[in-house]
């Protein structure tokens, strides 16, 4: 017999944060030779009496909350095809067992992969893996909610209920930029439900999960909210639960539940070093939970608002380049052409610091603001400009399912060195263009991304077409008694505002 095993996606983590890998991918996978079953005697009946509304209050522990939440959580089974396999002789299948060189098994194992046709490239058929995840019933008649991730190039998927009854779902909608998807399980059964809840958790708060971790179905987990609002760097809208109750491979897509028995969140990726879990868990907000599935119920996608700019964080350091108090609020590093924002009159370098007066702490959080709000609909924002707060009103688009993609030209021609910045410039191939040609390895330039072929387009709000612009632009920033210049670069990745500490005299 064989076990067929997919590996969970791992989450490259900025350098500021813990190095241990953030798995997202927590779906288990057993073949038809694991040890754990699923197959269980068939219900004779569902129930159909959904979720009180108190709190839970017993001295028996979590017990009686978890008697009224578990008929709602499900077990998710999802058969993918994992594509022809094949082989040539002297190389082994990727998953093999590997033994030393001239070891005598590794003649036995070519040759067993070769098969009678000896020296030939061969193929067999495709073959299928299944994976496993959980789910929960957000309705009586058999919407389930689970992770995007567990159900992703699916062929097949199965719920196993509570109780044993193994029932096809089928993929209503998914959603890869916030890893959700929604399942619907047909027939005239009433199912027994829980519901999202309406009030943000709080830190501290006690967390309930159940799910299916390693196939174990129905497994119970408990612990505290220990955050909110994690970015853990899986997508552009993150604003993760994290919780210590233990989450691991095959958790993915299940509930972590209040004292309510209410949905706060449905958990999603771990931190881990070895891929079980250390007590750090991330669960997407049950407020994302409802926005995200209402939108899939409806139309099978999500539809978004889309300003059309790109955004970056106000520092301290471009605070001061921008002559604002303290950071805060997102910087306009690029506005799109024929978008919202370009038809309200916003600009690159432009501070965004409020939408329809509610204050904006970050370009993330303006993300997930923007995307909330319906095309066509109104908006006023608040922005810093020039060290003045000025108001633009936008008429929200829809987000486009694709995004431009910046390039550039470098060019030698003509050079200025600017050593106490650590840079050198030069006229680009085209006219009007100012390149890095240089950075000095050790500069604050360097340090903060700046790399030789990076296109300077403004210096603190005025466009520079040659390396003498660039020194005319710095003497006068230094003559006002700014300490900060701030580079509006354009590189591979787009547009981005950089300040550099002026040099002292």
């Amino acid at each position: 017999m064989t076990s067929d095993a997919t590996r969970a996606p791992r989450v490259k983590q900025s350098s500021k944060t813990n190095r241990l890998p953030i798995i997202l991918g927590l779906s288990a996978a057993l073949g038809v030779g694991a040890v754990i079953s699923l197959s269980q005697s068939r219900a004779q009946n569902v129930l159909t009496v959904p979720p009180a509304s108190g709190p839970v209050v017993a001295s028996s522990g979590f017990a009686d909350l978890v008697t009224r939440v578990k008929p709602a959580v499900v077990s998710i089974r999802v058969k993918r095809e994992i594509g022809t396999v094949s082989f040539e002789p002297g190389r082994s299948r990727r998953n093999q067992r590997s033994f030393p060189e001239g070891h005598p098994f590794n003649d036995f194992m070519e040759r067993f992969q070769r098969g009678p046709s000896s020296g030939q490239h061969k193929s067999r058929p495709r073959r299928h893996g299944i994976a496993q995840g959980s789910g929960f019933f957000i309705s009586a008649d058999g919407y389930v909610v689970t992770n995007n991730h567990v159900v992703a190039k699916a062929s097949k998927i199965e719920i196993v209920t509570s109780t044993g009854d193994v029932l096809d779902a089928k993929l209503i909608g998914r959603d890869a930029k916030t890893d959700l998807a929604l399942l619907k399980v047909s027939g005239t059964d009433k199912f027994d439900y829980v519901e999202l809840t309406s009030t943000p958790a709080r830190v501290g708060d006690w967390v309930v999960a159940v799910g299916n971790p390693f196939g174990l179905s129905g497994s119970v987990t408990t612990g505290i909210v220990s955050a909110r609002g994690r970015d853990i760097g899986s997508g552009p809208y993150d604003d993760f639960i994290q919780i210590d109750a233990a989450i691991n491979r095959g958790n993915s897509g299940g509930p972590a539940f209040n004292l309510k028995g209410e949905v706060i969140g449905v958990n999603t990726a771990i931190f881990s070093p070895s891929g079980g879990s250390v007590g750090i868990g991330f669960a997407i907000p049950a407020s994302m939970v409802k926005s995200v599935v209402a939108d899939l119920r409806d139309a099978g996608t999500v539809t978004r608002g889309w300003l059309g700019v790109q955004i970056q964080p106000i520092t301290k350091d471009i605070a001061d380049g921008l002559g604002l108090e303290k950071p805060g609020g997102a910087l306009i590093a690029d506005v799109f052409d024929s978008s919202p924002a370009q038809d309200a009159g916003f600009e690159a370098g432009d501070a965004v610091i409020a939408l329809n007066g509610e204050r904006v702490k970050s370009p993330k959080e303006l993300a997930r603001m923007v995307a909330k709000l319906k095309p066509n609909q109104k908006i006023s924002f608040t922005i810093v400009r020039d060290g003045s707060e000025i108001t633009r009103n936008v008429k929200i688009g829809r987000l486009p399912s694709s995004k431009k993609q910046a390039s550039l030209d470098a060019g030698e021609m003509e050079k200025l060195k600017l050593a106490d910045l650590g840079l050198s410039f030069s006229s680009g191939s085209k006219p009007g263009r100012v390149v890095v040609s240089g950075v000095d390895a050790n500069s604050p330039a360097s340090a903060k991304g700046i790399k030789r072929g990076d296109v300077v387009l403004e210096v603190s709000g005025k466009v520079v077409s040659s390396p003498g612009d660039i020194e005319d632009r710095l003497v006068k920033i230094g003559k006002s008694g700014k300490k900060t210049a701030l580079f509006l670069i354009k590189s591979a990745r787009g547009k981005r505002f950089i300040a550099l500490a002026l040099p002292k005299a």
